[in-house]
């Protein structure tokens, strides 16, 4: 497999889809002319002008007309990446044709719209072939008019089962002389084709979580150097809801997700980043809940614990469980139950100081975080230990990376970003990692 990779991006945290051509209006492309004039934190990473699903088919031709028309015009001042979706799938030769005709038409030279475009969705991808069929197509765009070949970057949208066991030979096809694939850029779960290529029914009629799509997508993108994206969030009114998805794909490794709203991009453009603040959780019967904070005492105002004192040390209720401890075992049971969230300037505290280390010689260093603990109204301090080396180091750094390529990239965003941190502490986590 190369490893060259044909884009600079490391993470993609939005991936904003638009309509390229609303009927009935006196202008068919308002919404991607919109969309192409949003900045700072409305703003996505990846912008989508949607020519598949989101616009009708009897409108699609006129789609491409004003993807052109609007890219040209808006593409060169728009901050983030911008990657039309095409029509395309697996089981239809004249959908593909039509995608193909559509590339050769937006990727014109001569129309001003190709300088600022990076790529394209190609959605209904099947097996690996299927794939490959894509590439040579956008390679014979290349040739066409004259760009240099890989130019032009491709993401999938996983809607398949064949495409999603496809990811698992990416590592063996990328890089033979016979493909382009190394311009593939982002693999994009679609979970409701996926739902209905698998014929799977729930009792609501909702959509299944589908854990393991997300986590082969992850670790497809991983295993090729390539970038995950979650499918769209649909309840676009909830977004408690919207962000525990977010949290959970991050846990698995992605980082980025569909949005299907200016409200949904700042959210999502947002929840990566390392918080402005650090919080302690406290596991209360099976929930982690977040302390209530006053300088470094932290304060439990839950139902689910109660502590009270006795004679003889105290008893700890932790849901319908009744827990008698001296001092040493509570203390003992509470650093067990809670876990620290650090801030970014906490990240960049603790990587400075590892750096620093390091460069004096040393391996490893302990790091101790210290907190009072208040239940009912009673104290317990503790003291937290955590051993920092080579490897801790390179883990804190992920979302370091993360804020550096932001910042690297989205310079639209300083503003927000001095303004969420402070300038002092931008400055220190852009050089931390050098």
């Amino acid at each position: 497999m190369s490893t060259q990779r044909e884009h600079d991006r490391s993470f993609v945290r939005t991936f904003f889809t638009s309509p390229t051509a609303v009927k009935g209006e006196n202008d068919s492309a308002k919404m991607i002319r919109s969309a192409a004039q949003l900045r700072g934190m409305r703003a996505p990473d990846v912008w989508v002008p949607d020519n598949e699903d989101a616009t009708a088919p009897s409108m699609r031709d006129e789609g491409a007309e004003n993807i052109v028309e609007v890219v040209a015009e808006h593409g060169a001042a728009f901050p983030g990446e911008i990657h039309p979706r095409i029509v395309w799938h697996r089981d239809s030769p004249g959908t593909r044709y039509r995608g193909f005709q559509h590339i050769l038409e937006i990727s014109d030279p001569e129309k001003g719209a190709i300088e600022h475009i990076d790529g394209f969705v190609v959605p209904e991808v099947g097996g690996i072939d299927d794939w490959k069929k894509a590439d040579e197509f956008i390679t014979i765009v290349e040739n066409e008019h004259g760009l240099e070949e890989g130019s032009i970057a491709m993401s999938v949208i996983i809607e398949s089962a064949a495409a999603e066991l496809a990811m698992g030979d990416l590592r063996e096809e990328m890089g033979k002389p016979d493909n382009n694939l190394e311009r593939l850029f982002l693999l994009v779960d679609g979970e409701v084709d996926y739902t209905k290529d698998m014929r799977a029914i729930t009792p609501t009629g909702g959509l299944p979580p589908w854990e393991e799509l997300r986590h082969n997508t992850s670790r497809g993108a991983s295993a090729a150097g390539l970038i995950a994206i979650d499918g769209p969030y649909d309840d676009i009114r909830d977004t408690e809801g919207y962000n525990e998805r977010m949290t959970d794909n991050r846990a698995k490794g992605m980082i980025g997700i569909w949005s299907l709203t200016p409200g949904q991009v700042v959210e999502a453009n947002t929840a990566p980043l390392p918080p402005v603040t650090g919080s302690w959780l406290i596991n209360a019967a099976g929930e982690d809940v977040e302390l209530d904070s006053e300088g470094s005492t932290q304060f439990y105002e839950g139902d689910r614990i109660e502590l009270e004192s006795t004679d003889n040390g105290y008893v700890l209720h932790i849901g319908s469980d009744k827990r008698e401890l001296d001092e040493d075992e509570l203390r003992e049971e509470l650093l067990n139950m809670t876990e620290y969230v650090p801030s970014m300037d906490d990240i960049v505290d603790s990587m400075e100081e590892f750096e620093a280390a390091k460069e004096s010689g040393k391996g490893a260093i302990s790091m101790t975080q210290t907190a009072t603990i208040v239940i009912d109204s009673l104290e317990i301090e503790i003291e937290k230990d955590r051993m920092w080396d080579e490897a801790t180091y390179q883990a804190a750094m992920t979302p370091i990376s993360l804020f550096q390529d932001v910042y690297e990239n989205r310079p639209d965003q300083h503003d927000d970003l001095a303004e969420l941190y402070g300038e002092e502490v931008v400055e220190r986590a852009m050089k931390v990692g050098e």
